[in-house]
């Protein structure tokens, strides 16, 4: 298996260099999309060697910057690591994810992070979880414990096949739904996760806005699962 690690950036410069530290002990090649950052991110990406670094100028999204990733990864990758840049995630969990891939099969597999009952975890991170699981299984999609994790493992080209329209956060959501119906199992290994406490945290989360995204993500969602339901009589 040829296996690569696509990181999207917006705004981390100030975890950026310690999740990549972390990940080069791995030792698969990195792929970091920078989505159009105004802080120091652009600096750290120069001073680290080793890694291949694709830049957006203006910011497209987080799920425009994980397709980038994935198609310069394509080139040399058939597999496709994918995790935050905020220090959430452990690095080390990605073999978790390798070792989860079955014999003879290509699924989607989903790190599910453990312990987001944990005191530094807000609650909107909880119940937005709960939300989007709910939704994600009546839009036809798997029914999983965490449906909103970034820390994935996709099958690639596999996942250039899937019609998915999100190109935000919407995007980690919708995939799933898609890779069902196209008969691409989802799967789910457990993983460790880290909330920094107070203003250390950094989240780009804008409650009004990104509700309304997910709405409209999930009514497209439950319609077209509706209509092909109906033509399908």
């Amino acid at each position: 298996m040829n296996i690569g690690i696509v990181i999207p950036v917006y705004n981390h410069g100030q975890t950026l260099a310690a999740v990549l530290r972390d990940c080069q002990q791995l030792g698969y090649p990195i792929f970091v999309v920078n989505d159009g950052s105004t802080d120091e991110t652009a600096a750290v990406l120069a001073q680290t060697r080793g890694i291949t670094v694709l830049t957006h100028r203006h910011n497209r999204g987080k799920g425009a910057a994980l397709l980038t990733g994935c198609t310069e990864a394509a080139k040399i990758c058939d597999w496709a690591i994918t995790m935050d840049a905020d220090g959430q995630h452990h690095p080390e969990d990605a073999l978790q994810l390798i070792q989860a891939i079955p014999r003879e099969d290509r699924p989607l597999i989903v790190g599910a992070r453990q312990g987001m009952d944990n005191k530094h975890v807000p609650w909107t991170s909880r119940f937005g979880r709960g939300f989007s699981n709910f939704w994600v299984w009546l839009a036809g999609g798997p029914l999983i414990s965490d449906s909103q994790s970034g820390f994935r493992l996709y099958p690639l080209p596999e996942l250039f096949n899937l019609p998915v329209r999100a190109r935000r956060f919407q995007f980690e959501v919708e995939v799933l739904v898609i890779a069902r119906r196209h008969n691409i199992r989802v799967l789910e290994v457990p993983v460790h996760v880290v909330y920094q406490a107070g203003k250390a945290r950094i989240s780009h989360f804008r409650p009004f806005v990104d509700f309304c995204r997910n709405s409209a993500t999930f009514t497209r969602l439950l319609v077209s699962r509706c209509l092909c339901f109906l033509f399908r009589r």
